[in-house]
C-alpha cells in the first residue's frame, strides 16, 4: 500500500532542505519502513510519537540527517530501537553494511520484519546487549541515537571499532557536560550543528575517536 501523499511530500521537501538527493525507491522504502512502524507501534510501543505525520521528521529526516558523516563500509547502530538511524541510513546507503544492535526482543522482531518485507540485504539483526556484542567483522563506524550518555556510549563501544574507526552521537542540545566527563584516551574530533526540517530545536552530530587503541570500561 503507498504512503498517503502528505507524507510524501513531506518527505520529499525535508531531504531537499538537507540536500540529500535519493531515488524513488530509496523515498518509497522510507515510507514503506514508516507505515511498518506506525503499524507495530500500537502494539510494540517501539516509538513515543504516535501521529505518522511527526514520525516523518522526527523519525526519518533525523535519521537521514547522518549521511553526510557516514564513512568506511561496516556501521555498528547500538541500541537502535526500532532501528533508528539504522534502518534509514541503510536504505540511504545500500553499499555499505548496517548492524543493528538491540537488547529488546520485541523492538528486534520488528526490525527483522522491515528486513525481510523491505528485502534490505545490506541490514543484519542482533538481539543482544552491547557490553557483550562480538561483531562478526570490522566495524568502521559505532552510531547511536539518544541511546545513552557519552562516557557510557564510548566506554561500551569503543572496543568495537576498528584501529582507525570513530564513534558517532547524534544528541539534542549540545551536550557541554557529557563531553566534560569523556575518558581522556578518546578525542572528539568534530562537533556538528544540524537542524533538521520539522523538529524542534537544535541537533548535534559528536564524533569522537580513541587516542590509544581500545578504550576500558568502567
Amino acid at each position: 500500500m503507498p504512503a498517503p501523499t502528505h507524507l510524501a511530500e513531506a518527505l520529499r521537501a525535508g531531504l531537499t532542505q538537507l540536500d540529500i538527493v535519493l531515488d524513488a525507491g530509496q523515498q518509497e522504502k522510507l515510507l514503506a519502513y514508516l507505515l511498518l512502524l506506525d503499524k507495530w507501534n500500537h502494539a510494540y510501543n517501539l516509538s513515543g510519537i504516535k501521529d505518522i505525520g511527526q514520525m516523518v521528521a522526527y523519525h526519518l529526516l533525523d535519521s537521514v540527517a547522518m549521511v553526510p558523516f557516514i564513512t568506511g563500509n561496516t556501521i555498528l547502530d547500538v541500541g537502535t530501537g526500532a532501528g533508528l538511524p539504522g534502518i534509514p541510513l541503510a536504505i540511504c546507503l545500500p553499499d555499505k553494511k548496517f548492524l543493528l544492535l538491540d537488547a529488546n526482543g520485541k523492538k528486534t522482531r520488528f526490525l527483522f520484519q522491515v528486513k525481510t518485507e523491505l528485502g534490505l540485504d545490506n541490514v543484519s539483526v542482533f538481539h543482544q546487549r552491547v557490553e557483550n556484542f562480538q561483531s562478526p567483522e570490522q566495524i568502521d563506524i559505532v552510531l547511536c541515537r539518544a541511546f545513552s550518555a557519552l562516557d557510557k556510549f564510548v566506554g561500551q563501544s569503543a572496543p568495537l571499532v576498528s584501529g582507525t574507526g570513530k564513534l558517532l552521537a547524534m544528541k539534542g542540545q549540545f551536550p557541554a557536560e557529557e563531553l566534560a566527563a569523556l575518558p581522556t584516551n578518546c578525542t572528539v574530533t568534530g562537533t556538528t550543528e544540524l537542524a533538521v526540517p520539522g523538529v524542534e530545536g537544535t541537533r548535534h552530530v559528536i564524533e569522537i575517536r580513541p587516542t590509544d587503541g581500545h578504550l576500558k570500561q568502567d
